[in-house]
């Protein structure tokens, strides 16, 4: 059983940076692929970004393209989220998530909140 704890989030002013990881534990997330999403008050959640299990991302979702950033350390078992040139619209609970196939993630993590301010 895979299991993601992601940190990094928090309050930060307009154009800002911030990045975020998920580390896991009980899996190797080189086996997988992973992916952010995020959920913003009122709203469904959305897709971000994803890096395939043997390298290389998908497209970004448009809102974020150019600004953020999907990496991976395999000696960490990490998976991080650089945001920068942040936007009050990115307000949200981000989210990783593991999985087999790119279209069903089979493990979450609890989430990190991200707060950008005006």
């Amino acid at each position: 059983q895979v299991q993601l704890v992601e940190s990094g989030g928090g309050l930060v002013q307009t154009g800002g940076s911030l990045r975020l990881s998920c580390a896991a534990s009980g899996g190797t997330l080189s086996n997988y692929h992973m992916g952010w999403f995020r959920q913003a008050p009122g709203k469904e959640r959305e897709f971000v970004a994803a890096i395939l299990r043997r390298g290389g991302t998908t497209p970004y979702a448009d809102s974020v393209k150019g600004r953020f950033t999907i990496s991976r350390d395999s000696a960490k078992n990490t998976v991080y989220l650089q945001m920068n040139s942040l936007k009050p619209e990115d307000t949200a609970v981000y989210y990783c998530a593991a999985g087999v196939t790119t279209t069903d993630m089979n493990y979450w993590g609890q989430g990190t909140q991200v707060t950008v301010s005006s």
